[in-house]
């Protein structure tokens, strides 16, 4: 492969290691946390830095919003050389402890969208790479961040997930967001269920940590200062960092 046809990118392009926003926009803040980045890439909703960690080369690309362009930047990336993801997102909280600004470590996802279905039926479980999430988890309680760890639902249709009363099923939105609040479904996003399944059939090491930014079904989206933003993304770098030397080390 010359060029990857979505993304824009050459293997000399991409590092083992890939932190993905879904804003092509947060890429280059993810970026600033690497020794020596630049922009490799800029294609569709794909935009790709790559620097280093420890002195191995780590890229951040974005992936749009959504289970297809997901599946699509990780079919692409790995096809390249990519071997381990993390998203680094945002959610919407399912459970009454989860408030604005704290983090989500994704342990698993209900595949509640659609986008995983074209590659296994839904018996096939959407999990984390075990690793992956206690890097995550280690370097979360390092910097003193309230995280919570567990079982996330990915959707599709972000507007009756923030305001189901208004859309046609209105009854059967608001049964369903709490029955899954009641099965322990800590927050919900739209990218993770299909970064997990296509992670697993590929036998590729996949995590996700999000910043919870509304409450499911609560309305609008609250926006999030930017400290809170720039912790999760150093939490998401340092997972990272600590992937790399303990790949190094066995």
């Amino acid at each position: 492969m010359a060029v990857a046809y979505h993304t824009g990118l050459r293997g000399e392009d991409v590092g083992s290691y890939v932190l993905m926003p879904g804003d092509p926009g947060r890429t280059e803040l993810i970026a600033r946390h690497l020794d020596g980045a630049r922009e490799v890439a800029f294609n569709r909703e794909y935009r790709t830095f790559t620097g280093s960690l420890a002195g191995v080369p780590v890229s951040v690309c974005s992936t749009g919003i959504g289970g297809p362009s997901t599946a699509i930047a990780v079919e692409e990336l790995s096809e390249l050389g990519a071997s381990t993801f993390v998203r680094v997102g945002t959610c919407g909280g399912a459970q009454p402890e989860i408030e604005i600004g704290d983090l989500v470590i994704a342990t698993g996802s209900v595949r509640s969208e659609g986008t995983p279905n074209g590659y296994v039926p839904l018996e096939y479980p959407a999990i984390a790479d075990h690793a992956v999430v206690a890097a995550l988890r280690g370097a979360a309680a390092a910097v003193g961040a309230r995280a919570h760890a567990g079982i996330v639902r990915a959707v599709d249709a972000l507007a009756a997930d923030l305001d189901p009363e208004r859309m046609p099923r209105a009854k059967a939105l608001v049964e369903e967001i709490e029955m899954w609040r009641r099965a322990g479904v800590l927050a919900n996003d739209m990218e993770s269920s299909t970064l997990f399944v296509v992670a697993s059939l590929k036998r590729l090491r996949a995590g996700t940590v999000l910043l919870c930014v509304d409450q499911v079904g609560g309305g609008p989206i609250h926006p999030v200062g930017p400290q809170l933003l720039d912790r999760m993304l150093g939490v998401a770098v340092a997972a990272v960092k600590t992937l790399v030397e303990q790949d190094r080390a066995s």
